[in-house]
């Protein structure tokens, strides 16, 4: 699974550490990591958390990333942003229950997380624990046990109910606003990552015109 991590600019200065931390644990489990940044609280592509969901809504529906982790200082600016758009179905996650309840019942694509709130002393394990609960196990195996077969049955309607609700990624580019979209995807992880892993030739034409 190829995981993109986001920061906008409010806690980007902690875009490393959570790199790290996303890293040490995903790897070892056969996933790749890309760091999209911002790369510091000095990187001149400031990302807001509306743009960190434009940029998520990117990678994901064009297929360059399977998952999305990214957040701000509480995760709810985020987690809004990002399930503003098609088939990005993203969970605000504060801890490793709410990171295990999310992916096992909700089987979603995305996680917001609270860079600031409650974030100090030991902030770097609580990063790891969550990113253990979120990928240590498939997504969708549902919980508990009774439970599985109704979950998985409405995470099919919600996916049906955002196909009717959200138009296609190509439209919704043509329609944001120029500069915003284009200083969601003008940063270095962009030209970096995107392009080559992107699988859907649609929206990664209407990205180059976007930033030609």
């Amino acid at each position: 699974m190829k995981i993109a991590l986001i920061n906008e600019n409010s806690q980007a200065a902690k875009n490393e550490l959570i790199f790290n931390a996303l890293k040490k644990v995903a790897e070892p489990l056969g996933h790749e990591v890309f760091n999209y940044g911002m790369y510091g609280a000095e990187d001149p592509n400031s990302l807001t958390y509306v743009q960190n969901g434009i940029l998520a809504a990117v990678l994901l529906n064009s297929g360059a990333a399977d998952f999305v982790v990214t957040g701000c200082g509480t995760g709810e600016g985020a987690m809004l942003a990002c399930n503003s758009f098609p088939k990005v179905l993203c969970g605000h996650i504060q801890s490793p229950l709410d990171a295990y309840l999310f992916t096992q019942v909700n089987d979603g694509n995305c996680v917001a997380l609270p860079f600031a709130e409650n974030f100090g002393w030991g902030g770097e394990l609580k990063l790891e624990y969550i990113f253990e609960k979120l990928f240590s196990a498939p997504g969708g195996g549902g919980y508990p046990p009774e439970r599985v077969v109704p979950e998985q049955r409405n995470k099919k309607i919600l996916d049906a109910v955002k196909e009717i609700t959200h138009t296609d990624m190509v439209t919704i580019l043509d329609k944001l606003d120029r500069e915003l979209v284009k200083g969601a995807l003008s940063g270095e992880g962009v030209e970096r990552y995107f392009f080559v892993n992107c699988k859907d030739e649609a929206i990664a034409s209407k990205v180059k015109e976007i930033l030609a």
